[in-house]
């Protein structure tokens, strides 16, 4: 057997033969139990995405297969491979290992980007895709992959966010040289989702009054917010389904509003939460916020978020390592936000705001998924 090695006595190789296959599929089952009519993937897609010249990778360890990939191409063509499932043993980096060979496939063929999903309320994955790889979250998809039953994400909802690595950034570059990327906190960040007794709790108002970041005037108004995890939602689902799923709810839509708005997710810090920068004074408001230049009224969550933001009283949450998969529940902050020059504004924001819109509209093409794990969970 012959490949690249990554870490310490991990070797990664690509796979054809039906009996590889057959061991990934024995991998996946172990990882997630999935039901046995609706495997992550089967040996016969992976037979076919192989010969079709896509990826199919294992991770070996002293002969024996401790992680896998799989891959495809995706649009536009000739410029990314979406990473549809990864899975490995945990804590020993194989996911990481995994990760390198899967750029290197990618830069040989000319690709300069990699997609993959992943849910966006575990903390692990958040900071293994975000910190350690480099990546960002750049669409938010709520219930992307409908209901699920395997043992991780069953009961839950399958929200996910678009993960874009792009592999010849210098931040990336770092990151694969084992430099993570870490991310600084500007002082007069507002606190958008915050925890309090292991649920959400939204800001920057509530946050306010708790004493939290975003207390100063003018939260609303900060060009970087900050969004909030749980710290443990494989656990907490299991414990208190009706928190997970409150924090489904506010996240989707407050991580989920901020992204359809145009912000930018920059960072991960791990106790912080998603680190997301936005243009202060240009149409974007807090999630829940109305926006005063179109409508005068207040949105409510639903009407804010109606197209893709299901309002499903039952959500629950899980929680995967670096790649993963779950569903649950966000909420809106409702803070007022200062507006300067309303006339002179409403048309400037009306306008970024299409601008954004089309920009979103044109690479909605790359967005296309499956499901992927990584380091003993998902990359979708």
């Amino acid at each position: 057997m012959t490949g690249d090695s990554y870490g310490r006595g991990v070797l990664v190789v690509e796979l054809a033969g039906i009996g590889e296959f057959e061991d990934v599929l024995r991998l996946f089952d172990g990882i997630w139990n999935p039901d046995p009519a609706n495997p992550p993937v089967t040996v016969e897609m992976m037979r076919a995405l192989s010969h079709a010249g896509n990826y199919v990778a294992g991770a070996y360890e002293d002969g024996r297969l401790v992680g896998a990939s799989v891959g495809f191409l995706g649009a536009p063509a000739g410029q990314v491979l979406h990473s549809h499932v990864t899975g490995a043993l945990a804590g020993r980096g194989i996911g990481f290992a995994l990760k390198l060979h899967q750029r290197a496939w990618a830069l040989e063929r000319g690709l300069d980007r990699i997609t993959w999903t992943y849910d966006p309320l575990v903390r692990r994955n958040a900071h293994f895709n975000l910190a350690k790889l480099g990546a960002r979250p750049e669409e938010y998809l709520p219930s992307f992959y409908g209901a699920m039953s395997d043992a991780i994400n069953a009961g839950d909802e399958s929200d996910r966010v678009l993960a874009v690595w792009h592999l010849t950034e210098p931040h990336v570059l770092a990151a694969v040289r084992g430099e993570p990327h870490r991310t600084v906190i500007p002082a007069d960040a507002a606190v958008w989702l915050d925890e309090r007794d292991g649920g959400p709790v939204r800001g920057p108002a509530e946050t306010a009054g708790a004493g939290g970041a975003g207390g100063a005037g003018g939260a609303g108004g900060a060009s970087t917010v900050l969004v909030a995890v749980p710290r443990d939602v494989e656990a907490l689902r299991r414990a208190d389904p009706r928190a997970a799923g409150a924090w489904r709810v506010a996240v989707r839509e407050v991580l989920g509003g901020l992204l359809e708005e145009g912000a930018r997710v920059t960072g991960f810090d791990r106790e912080a939460g998603y680190v997301v920068e936005r243009r202060p004074r240009d149409g974007l408001h807090p999630a829940g916020e109305p926006d005063r230049h179109d409508t005068g009224t207040p949105h409510d969550d639903g009407a804010r978020h109606e197209s893709d933001t299901p309002r499903d009283s039952t959500r629950r949450d899980t929680e995967i390592m670096h790649n993963g998969e779950t569903r649950h529940d966000g909420e809106t902050p409702g803070a007022p936000e200062n507006h300067g020059d309303r006339h002179d504004e409403t048309q400037r924001a009306r306008a970024r705001r299409d601008g954004a819109r089309h920009d979103t509209a044109r690479h909605d093409r790359t967005r296309r998924d499956g499901i992927s794990y990584d380091v003993g969970k998902r990359d979708a």
